[in-house]
């Protein structure tokens, strides 16, 4: 089997993680971003790695997509996307073009080289949960952003051609997932943002009421899944939750996150009808199936993170 394969979305938070976890068991890496979410800084650590190559283009643009896909590529992990639901309701185009046809282009360059498939999605696919149990992969979806609508409609597309073409493809969802190399401004993700704020002493701001819910994943743990899953002949076909199976609010986030003497504020929800209120993961068929389940705490998660942003400037802000 060819060592080699390609990572979309390779500079950025989740595909720097899955590039360093393929660099590590020994695969050439070839990777594509565009750099308008991520950015050279995430992946200036393989840079003089001669087993990784990073080629600067556009999931939209076939022609660069076919030149990294080729006849000796082992496994594509798609990552590469646009991910910001307050973006997608201001300009719902981009995140269809990028979304659904960079994903289209994707799949076409891995039809013609028979190249597996690892389509990572996005647990804010899910409609509300309206219990305390987990949400598994039969729990009904209601994209509640032009965002997961455009997420949710790559993975249709995907499930099309491993129907239609025999593609080996499995959809991965991994559920709110954070730590090193996350943006920590508002395009971020909420650990990041308050982890960075309480660092720098400023007021911990939680929309709306607080009281809704995520199952926080660690980045190494949801890179380990999508490795494990693309090329498990096990899951072809499937999809896949990735997650802790627990949930905390973002009240109670903010208070674990929060040092002794940093204010908390609620303030007014930008789109509240975007926000999903309960996501908690429920992980079983990943752990039946591939025998995969988190080694970080959430505890151990954010003190990581917490020393991560000490060591650097700005505290890990890539603004």
């Amino acid at each position: 089997m060819s060592k080699t394969v390609v990572v979309t979305g390779a500079a950025g938070f989740i595909g720097r993680w899955v590039t360093e976890e393929l660099l590590d068991r020994g695969y050439e890496v070839r990777g594509l971003d565009d750099l308008s979410n991520g950015s050279r800084r995430n992946v200036e650590a393989f840079a003089d790695d001669p087993h990784f190559e990073l080629t600067v283009g556009d999931v939209r643009d076939q022609e660069t997509v076919d030149r990294v896909v080729t006849e000796d590529t082992a496994a594509c992990f798609h990552l590469g996307a646009k991910i910001d639901v307050q973006e997608s309701l201001d300009d719902p185009e981009s995140h269809f073009e990028t979304n659904v046809t960079g994903t289209y282009n994707v799949l076409e360059a891995c039809r013609e080289t028979d190249t597996r498939v690892g389509l990572v999605g996005t647990c804010m696919v899910y409609d509300v949960a309206d219990s305390d149990g987990g949400i598994d992969e039969n729990h009904p979806t209601k994209p509640a952003s032009p965002y997961a609508g455009s997420k949710l409609a790559a993975e249709d597309l995907a499930e099309g051609y491993y129907h239609g073409y025999d593609l080996p493809i499995v959809i991965l969802r991994p559920f709110n997932t954070y730590g090193p190399f996350q943006k920590s401004d508002m395009a971020g993700g909420v650990v990041s943002i308050f982890t960075r704020r309480d660092l720098e002493g400023d007021t911990l701001k939680i929309f709306g009421e607080g009281t809704q819910t995520r199952d926080l994943l660690y980045a190494t743990d949801c890179a380990r899944f999508i490795v494990d899953a693309t090329f498990s002949d096990d899951v072809l076909g499937e999809v896949l939750n990735a997650g802790t199976g627990e949930d905390i609010s973002i009240n109670d986030l903010a208070e674990l996150v929060a040092s002794d003497g940093t204010d908390i504020k609620h303030v007014e929800h930008h789109h509240p009808q975007s926000e999903v209120q309960k996501l908690k993961c429920d992980p079983s068929k990943a752990n039946e199936l591939l025998g995969w389940e988190p080694k970080v705490s959430l505890k151990e998660g954010v003190q990581n993170l917490r020393e991560w942003m000490q060591e650097r400037d700005e505290f890990g802000s890539q603004r």
